[in-house]
């Protein structure tokens, strides 16, 4: 009996070290998944800014009819693809593969949306009085921030998706039945009037482009 009690303590040890290290890998994951809906939240914000701004630019009455009516159509499908994706969301946060579906749908329209601004904006003449107007402002500044933010969301994805690779996460079911996150991947290059006004505000990871907004939040572990 004696001599099975170091083998019996040493299985406890090994026991309470796996326990432990479960322990903190699922804290890890759940904290990496939060990470990553709290930058998703913030990508959706600068995203439904930056439509805000694309509509309000089109319908200021500084570009012609077919830019305007171009602008405006490419805003309203970017803003109902957001409202479809977060509507999906709240209908049934674990449907993975129509989640999916809805991320491909708003990457389309969010990449048809910049590419309609660089059409529409770079086409502008240099001397017109609407290149250094409010709007190109507002949309230079978003934009800067819709990069930022997608920048950190997909950091936050990488390593959430890093972490529910690991053997013992995968064996051990840490992750449940949650999808895993996706990155966001969209065209977000800006016409070339709104970045040079963008270069205005450095790409600082924590600081806020413009004086005055909430910052991006911090680049994540």
């Amino acid at each position: 009996m004696s001599d099975a009690a170091p083998w019996l303590l040493l299985a406890g040890l090994v026991l309470v070290l796996l326990g432990w290290y479960l322990l903190f890998s699922a804290r890890r994951l759940d904290r990496l998944h939060r990470r990553v809906e709290g930058a998703a939240a913030a990508l959706d914000n600068q995203l439904l800014r930056r439509a805000t701004a694309a509509t309000d630019l089109a319908i200021s009455g500084v570009l012609d009819p077919a830019s305007s009516m171009l602008l405006t159509s490419a805003a309203a499908q970017a803003l109902e693809a957001g409202e479809e994706r977060a509507a999906q969301i709240a209908l049934d946060p674990w449907s993975g593969s129509r989640l999916a579906d809805h991320d491909h749908e708003r990457e389309v329209a969010e990449s048809d949306l910049s590419r309609a601004l660089r059409a529409t904006l770079d086409a502008l003449p240099a001397d017109d009085p609407a290149v250094t107007g409010h709007q190109l402002d507002a949309l230079a500044a978003v934009g800067h921030r819709v990069r930022l933010a997608r920048r950190f969301h997909n950091d936050a994805v990488s390593h959430a998706c890093a972490v529910r690779s690991k053997r013992v996460v995968r064996w051990a079911r840490l992750a449940g039945s949650a999808p895993p996150p996706l990155t966001l991947e969209m065209d977000d290059e800006p016409a070339l009037v709104l970045g040079t006004t963008a270069g205005l505000y450095p790409e600082d990871a924590g600081a806020s482009a413009r004086p005055g907004e909430p910052p991006v939040p911090d680049q994540l572990e």
